[in-house]
């Protein structure tokens, strides 16, 4: 539908030429020259704009403005007023929250530009309102995935810190990889959550300080699918709940659950596992002591093309190179700014 203007004044004749002059615009105009009718109006509908003139019988247009913002706050107001009433149109504008006034007499074309600014203000609105709206909600999403990462790292205490330091690992890698902001926000989350499918296998396997025995380990190689099955249905801006299911792909094909190959694997999936097993390597575990950074990048350089994409396994190489260390707490959820 069209945005509507609706346009109050008790002079008949000015309403008429408005309506003769103003038909190539994009918006209906609504006239109307009684103000307590316009207040009907405003009651069944939300104009975009109202223009009002100053001076009526009944209600004067700023009773009128006033009454209007109470029922459609929304509604960006203008006052029409003769030059003698100049200082109670500016202290409209000052004081009532009023858009701006036109002084009478005025051309066609002033009022069309005045309206003109009013719909690209409430546009403005809108967006801005729309923006609050999509950060509340962003910030609702975040909450909910630490939720998850505390709760995978309640039950599984040995890979406390994990999934921060591969979130932080995998921002560092993205981020020299050439991935933008909005890109690394997605990957930082979907490391964040990436084993949040752990929360399906049961303690006494997650903690088991012996060897896992093949019927075990096909419990463990479910995490995928199960963090899959539980993060699907959220509407992610970002394939969060496909890079957690593909997460342990290997470029030959070696990896689970679906064995994809090459490029069928996501990016941000190729770069978690990169820091996946980084971190996983060089920390404890259930069976066994850390292995140390030297040995998982040893590991790295010797499956850099074959199980591992090998351009984010170099940049991983050269990070550690640079000084880069593993934080061991989870004091810090990584920032992509």
């Amino acid at each position: 539908m069209m945005p509507r203007v609706l346009i109050v004044d008790d002079e008949k004749n000015l309403l008429s030429a408005l309506r003769r002059h103003m038909r190539a615009v994009d918006y209906e105009i609504i006239t109307e020259e009684n103000p307590g009718k316009a207040l009907d109006i405003l009651r069944r509908e939300n104009p975009a704009v109202l223009v009002t003139d100053l001076k009526m019988p009944g209600m004067d247009g700023i009773e009128l403005l006033r009454r209007a913002q109470e029922l459609q706050p929304d509604c960006i107001r203008i006052l029409m007023t003769g030059y003698a009433d100049l200082a109670a149109a500016v202290d409209a504008v000052n004081h009532g929250g009023i858009f701006r006034f036109l002084a009478k007499p005025f051309q066609t074309e002033d009022l069309q530009h005045a309206i003109d600014q009013a719909m690209r203000y409430r546009s403005f609105l809108e967006s801005d309102r729309e923006l609050q709206i999509l950060k509340r909600t962003q910030s609702a999403m975040e909450g909910m995935i630490h939720a998850f990462v505390d709760l995978v790292e309640t039950r599984d205490p040995y890979t406390c810190g994990h999934q921060n330091r591969v979130a932080r690992l995998s921002v560092a890698i993205g981020r020299k990889a050439g991935l933008d902001d909005d890109r690394l926000h997605g990957l930082r989350l979907a490391a964040l959550v990436h084993d949040i499918g752990k929360i399906g296998v049961p303690f006494s396997i997650l903690n088991k300080p012996g060897v896992l025995s093949e019927a075990e380990m096909a419990i463990i190689r479910e995490h995928p699918e199960t963090g899959w099955g539980t993060l699907r249905h959220v509407d992610f801006p970002w394939p969060i709940a496909e890079v957690v299911l593909q997460h342990h792909e290997r470029l030959d094909g070696s990896g689970y659950p679906h064995g994809l190959q090459g490029d069928a694997i996501c990016t941000e999936a190729r770069i978690i596992a990169v820091a996946d097993m980084v971190d996983a390597m060089a920390s404890h575990r259930p069976y066994r002591p850390a292995l140390g950074v030297g040995a998982a990048l040893k590991e790295l350089r010797a499956k850099r093309q074959t199980q591992y994409d090998a351009r984010f396994a170099d940049i991983c190489v050269e990070l550690f190179d640079d000084g880069y260390r593993l934080i061991q707490d989870t004091a810090a959820a990584p920032q992509t700014g």
